[in-house]
Parts: structure tokens; C-alpha cells; sequence
């Protein structure tokens, strides 16, 4: 079975995931090509799959500060915007000269995109969609919220079947759209990529001038107002009175919307300047198994969500998370054993799951370990691709 595979990020845990899928489909016997942007982060890693790095799109992951102020943002995100559509009609045309047996895409961001969607399900191609997101994360609920997902239906609809990364994230989906697919759950997948391309042992307790037995709370991923960040240092005040020896590490490039200065202010407010490290900026791969393995537990403290990478990254390298129970978070912590599950936007509860770790090095370390175990046998990335292939009609699981 010939599949392409199509994510537009060429950097980030979007094409992260997206190259595990690939690879884990091509193990499993299917004939695979990735397309993605030219800025693509992956082309040194040995791959059992094709590569068509040929969208023209900006880089995915932009250094933070290069953003230009006012009307030159603005009018900047419109000729990306009409970049995107050209670059999306390119692609459809080439699909349709290359003719796969499947086209999976990823997230779809656009209304505009369902025109090339249906020209190609007009012309015989079969479309299926990974539906990592379906809702604007920083939209709120008014009117253009919901005019957008009306839009988004048409494109939702040229799918034939659509995969989601839990229940709940299936059954928020099905309550607000009608669509023909078929829906199919599948986990998330681990992140084995990233621990196979760290550096052996080692982390970066050195560079944030930490002690080697002091207690880390790390935040790690795209700085967002959805990621629930105001929390999170509001809750560590509280960690910090009952573990004084504890830090907060906060990693990640500020999305678009981000007020980063706004987050140091509170963080210097709350008297947290000596105990909370900041690095803005998006961490090279062979940084992130370091970073993770700084940390006596990840905090996932988000207000709204799907799934999450960044968890299945704290379990690749064996550390426990504290998780909000948003999306379908809660179906990939095992509470108690792998982690703890809090409510979103409680401080207070949030920080209590982390105390009981920061306190407990010994606990943190058993929880991580089960977390690893955890990762191995729920999200391994064979069972995923039998179940994609079956799905396809190529084979059963």
C-alpha cells in the first residue's frame, strides 16, 4: 500500500510524531513518503520512508524576537497566508499526478483547505486525517469561534476515516461535527525518537546552575496561554514554602500571544526570582532527552488540550508528570502510579501533586520508572500501525 503522509511543520512535535508514524508504517510493510516543509529539522536521521521536503513555507520554529511589531506582523501573516494556500494547491496537484492509495494528513488549520480536500476526493483519492487538533486552543467560545468550526466541517467531511488520540478527544470531536469518517482511536505513540538521539546520560542541571540533588519542576514545550503557566508558578509558590530547595524550570519558545515579560513580572511579584529559570527559546533535539532528564517530575499544567508529546517525552526518559485531566490526558496517566491527574486552573491542587514528588525523591524516581514501563506497553508504536493498516483494509491487528 502506497501512503503519503503530509505535515506542513517541518520542525517541532508535530513532524516528530509524524516521522515515528511514517517510520512505524513502513515497518510495518506499507510503502510511505513523508511531505512536509523545506525547513525540515529531521533530514539527518537514517529513515525507512521517503522524504518530500518540498512545501516552501516558513520555518515552523522561529527564534524568539524575530517577530516584527504591529502592521508588519499583520501584514506579514497575511502573505503567509496566501504562501500557505498556494503551496496547498501545489500539493494537491502534486497527489493527484502521484495518485497513493491514502493521503494522511495531519491537523488541518485552514477553512481553505477543504477546496483542495474535496478536489481530491473528487478525483478518487482516499483521505484520512491523525486529528491531533480541531479547536483554536487560544480561540475562546463566541461567535467566530463558532463560525470557524462550521468552516472546518467541510474539510472534516472529505475524510474517510479520521484518528483520534483518545475517547474523550473522539467523543468532543463527534459532539460538535457530523462527518461520514470512520472515527478509530489510537494512542498517542511514544517519543522512543527523542531517546534515541540523546546523548548517553547526562543533563543540564550544570547550564541552569543547579545543584545535582535539588528538586526540578520542569515546564518544556511552546509557551501558550492555553499551557496554564500562571498556574503553575502560582502553585510552585506554594512548593517552594514546603520544598525550599526546589526550582522551576520553564523551557519552550513563546508562541504568538504569549506574554512572556507579563510571566516574568508575576514570577518576579511572587518573589520567585531566585527560584524559577526561564529559557525562551526552542531546544535542538539533542537537548531535549538533557532537559528532561534535569527534572524530578514535568508539569503539564494546561487549561486545554488533546493529547500531549511533551508527556509521552517526561516517559521515554522515566519521569513521572503532573497532569491536568483535560482532553485526553487523563487516559494516558495512570494516577497514583504514573503521575497525578489535577483539576485544570486549580493552584492550589496542583500544587500538592507536585510537593508529594518534589519532597519524595525516591517516589518521583519508582514513578518514573513505572512511567517508562507504561510507555512501553500502551504506546508503542507497532500496535499503531497495525491498527492505522487495518483500518486501511491492508491488514488486521
Amino acid at each position: 500500500m502506497r501512503i503519503v503522509l503530509v505535515e506542513t511543520d517541518g520542525a517541532g512535535g508535530m513532524i516528530h510524531y509524524a516521522f515515528q508514524m511514517a517510520a512505524a508504517l513502513a515497518d510495518a510493510g506499507a510503502d510511505v513518503t513523508l511531505v512536509t516543509g523545506r525547513h525540515y529539522e529531521l533530514a539527518h536521521l537514517d529513515a525507512p520512508f521517503r522524504v518530500e521536503p518540498r512545501l516552501r513555507l516558513w520555518p515552523a520554529v522561529e527564534p524568539h524576537g524575530r517577530r516584527p511589531p504591529g502592521v508588519l506582523r499583520k501584514m506579514r501573516r497575511a502573505w503567509r497566508g496566501i504562501r500557505f494556500a498556494v503551496e496547498w494547491r501545489r500539493l494537491g496537484s502534486w497527489l493527484l499526478r502521484e495518485r497513493p492509495d491514502v493521503v494522511q494528513f495531519s491537523t488541518i488549520r485552514f477553512p481553505f483547505q477543504a477546496l483542495t480536500l474535496r478536489r481530491l476526493r473528487r478525483r478518487g483519492l482516499r483521505l484520512t486525517q491523525v486529528c491531533h487538533e480541531f479547536e483554536h486552543r487560544e480561540a475562546g467560545r463566541g461567535p467566530l469561534q463558532r463560525i470557524g468550526l462550521r468552516l472546518a466541517a467541510a474539510a472534516y467531511r472529505t475524510f474517510e476515516v479520521m484518528f483520534f488520540h483518545g475517547e474523550a478527544h473522539r467523543d468532543r470531536f463527534l459532539g460538535l461535527f457530523d462527518t461520514p469518517a470512520a472515527t478509530v482511536v489510537i494512542p498517542h505513540g511514544d517519543e522512543g525518537l527523542l531517546a534515541s538521539i540523546a546523548d548517553e546520560g547526562g543533563d543540564l542541571r550544570a547550564r541552569y546552575g543547579l545543584a545535582p540533588a535539588q528538586p526540578v519542576v520542569l515546564f518544556f514545550g511552546g509557551l501558550r496561554p492555553s499551557k496554564g503557566l500562571p498556574d503553575l508558578v502560582e502553585a510552585f509558590t506554594a512548593v517552594r514554602r514546603r520544598v525550599p530547595a526546589a526550582v522551576l524550570v520553564i523551557a519552550g519558545t513563546p508562541a504568538g500571544g504569549f506574554d512572556l515579560d507579563g510571566l516574568r513580572r508575576t514570577i518576579e511579584a511572587l518573589g520567585l526570582s531566585d527560584a524559577v529559570t526561564l529559557d525562551p527559546r526552542y531546544l535542538p533535539l539533542a537537548e531535549v532527552g538533557p532537559l528532561v532528564r534535569t527534572a524530578t517530575v514535568v508539569a503539564l499544567p494546561y487549561r486545554n488540550g488533546t493529547a500531549s508529546g511533551v508527556l509521552q517525552a517526561a516517559y521515554a526518559f522515566e519521569r513521572p508528570v503532573v497532569a491536568t485531566d483535560v482532553g485526553s490526558l487523563g487516559e494516558a496517566v495512570e494516577h497514583g502510579v504514573t503521575g497525578f491527574l489535577v483539576p485544570p486552573g486549580d493552584p492550589d491542587a496542583l500544587a500538592a501533586a507536585l510537593e508529594k514528588l518534589a519532597s519524595d525523591p525516591g517516589a518521583a524516581a519508582s514513578m518514573g520508572a513505572e512511567a517508562g514501563r507504561f510507555a512501553r506497553e500502551r504506546f508503542g508504536w507497532e500496535p499503531i500501525a497495525r491498527t492505522v493498516l487495518a483500518a486501511y483494509g491492508e491488514e488486521r491487528p
